[in-house]
């Protein structure tokens, strides 16, 4: 999935970049992937997930198509959004991803509401909601994380910490311990995990999931990763000291840390390679069958729009 993951989003910045196929913003997630496959592992298509901006691989690993999600981010028919929500809002409700968002931080209150929802209907559904670092400085990290303690709500709250909010260091930006001891002092069960170890996420992930299935309340993961690339694909990210990507990419690659297990476990180096070679040749050919696929007819336009009619006139 790590390798999947990673091919998608090489080829979604070559389309962006190289192609000029997106219109907008494309948000890598290279370098963060363990977190995706390490969370998702343990999720049913039944459960819920909400996500980020930078969200492409969290909506994979969820169980959505690699051509579909290609086709959204290129605008084109057979997207999963229509070819009308982009990278920033993509979403598949038929495998429980309720939607990224462009809103820092503006997912987390949409996600206690779900949860909220879930416990009111009485089944054994979680919710997984993951936001940035940068999310922990804003106001609906406070409000939904309070809801979900407040009602006792099942849901995991994840900060992907990649230490870089847009263009600043987190940390020099946030004050006190960081995300966990903020939810903590709620209440709030909270773990820090190393974010580029996929089988610790995986691990700490099967946990928790048994936890919140047998009815416990709220927990908070913080998950510690890093961005190898600038906040978006065209962002050359001169804001870093210099050589420090390059450092994260040579000693804390999750892909190559699980290499490194595999080969310890006795998988042979042609099966690596076999496994990076697949997910390179799914997602060269799905992004040549994506930009072969016709734009949306202009009469879909406003089919997904509802109008409900003035609310002056309808609540007065």
């Amino acid at each position: 999935m790590m390798e999947r993951i990673r091919a998608f989003e090489e080829q979604a910045c070559l389309a962006a970049e190289r192609d000029k196929l997106v219109l907008g913003a494309i948000h890598p997630s290279i370098g963060q992937e363990a977190v995706a496959a390490g969370i998702m592992h343990n999720l049913s298509k039944e459960d819920i997930l909400l996500s980020t901006h930078r969200g492409h691989g969290h909506t994979l690993a969820k169980g959505a198509s690699s051509l579909a999600m290609m086709r959204e981010l290129l605008g084109r028919e057979g997207g999963c959004c229509g070819g009308k929500g982009g990278s920033m809002h993509i979403a598949d409700f038929s495998v429980g991803m309720l939607g990224a968002n462009g809103v820092v931080g503006a997912n987390i209150t949409i996600a206690a509401g779900a949860a909220h929802a879930i416990r009111l209907l009485g089944d054994n559904r979680i919710v997984v909601d993951i936001f940035g670092d940068g999310a922990v400085n804003r106001g609906p990290f406070l409000e939904g994380i309070n809801w979900a303690v407040v009602f006792k709500l099942p849901i995991l709250f994840v900060c992907e910490d990649n230490q870089y909010s847009a263009t600043t260091k987190t940390k020099t930006m946030t004050g006190g311990d960081g995300a966990a001891a903020r939810a903590a002092s709620l209440g709030m069960r909270s773990t820090v995990v190393d974010g580029n170890d996929v089988e610790a996420i995986a691990d700490t992930m099967t946990d928790i999931a048994a936890r919140l299935r047998d009815g416990g309340p709220p927990e908070f993961l913080h998950a510690k990763t890093y961005r190898r690339m600038g906040h978006t694909s065209f962002d050359p990210a001169a804001y870093r000291p210099e050589g420090e990507a390059v450092e994260e990419e040579k000693k804390n690659d999750p892909i190559e840390r699980q290499r490194a297990i595999l080969r310890a476990v006795g998988m042979t180096e042609d099966d690596i390679q076999l496994l990076h070679q697949n997910a390179q040749k799914e997602m060269i050919d799905i992004l040549q069958k994506a930009a072969g696929t016709p734009f949306p007819a202009s009469d879909t336009a406003f089919i997904d729009v509802q109008d409900i009619g003035s609310p002056a006139v309808e609540a007065y």
